[in-house]
């Protein structure tokens, strides 16, 4: 596939029932020349962008700024979900595990990130499979603080609005007391006057992706870092 280009994909596989998942898949500039594994983020939108066209996926977040033409120095996995679904966990895993044995993947550097829906998604894929992300950014969304010490191994930026309208802002700030409760590694930025768009700044802040491909899973074997 072209390099630096988003091109689309789609996953058909079985999990608990047969599962079908469209996405866009981006290859940072030099991946074909190269040898080493590289890091991958996957990228979950919001309830506004589920569907069956892929455009969509496009409106915000990383995959808007890569097809505007912003080089990023990692995989970028940015899937849709279905109509009137929220974000399958098992769905998720087996995507990420399909695209992993298919690309040279650096397992020891996978992400995850994703704004409202996505962010909620975020959480609870973080929360099911905490041994495979070397880092988490959830942006304006919610979590299960039940689940904080099965999350407390991976490093976590929360983003949020303090006027959010949609999903207030005690939603991470609920989450993020549990975290630290635990002993976790979360730092928080809350924007003072935004409202549910916390995920524009937060996507151009050169700052946020300097941390995240800092962040490297300890555990994970025979991984080839960049």
């Amino acid at each position: 596939m072209p390099e630096g280009r988003q091109v689309p994909g789609q996953y058909s596989g079985t999990v608990t029932t047969h599962v079908e998942l469209q996405y866009l898949l981006y290859l940072p500039e030099g991946y074909a020349a190269s040898k080493h594994a590289w890091p991958l983020v996957l990228f979950l939108h919001g309830m506004g962008e589920r569907g069956k066209d892929l455009n969509l996926v496009k409106r915000h977040g990383p995959p808007a700024l890569a097809d505007k033409g912003t080089q990023y120095p990692f995989i970028l996995l940015s899937p849709q979900c279905p109509d009137d679904e929220f974000w399958s966990v098992p769905a998720l895993k087996a995507l990420l595990d399909d695209v992993e044995r298919r690309h040279r993947v650096d397992p020891a550097r996978v992400y995850v990130t994703g704004l409202s829906m996505g962010g909620n998604g975020t959480w609870r894929l973080a929360a099911a499979y905490p041994d495979h992300f070397a880092a988490i950014v959830p942006i304006c969304g919610w979590g299960d603080t039940a689940a904080a010490a099965a999350m407390k191994d991976i490093p976590a930026w929360v983003f949020h609005g303090q006027k959010d309208p949609v999903v207030p802002v005690d939603r991470s700030n609920a989450i993020v007391r549990a975290l630290r409760a635990v002993g976790a590694d979360v730092r928080l930025t809350v924007y003072p006057e935004a409202g549910h768009d916390a995920w524009s700044e937060t996507y151009r802040n050169q700052e946020l992706f300097q941390w995240l491909m800092a962040q490297k899973r300890p555990s994970a074997r025979g991984s080839a870092g960049k």
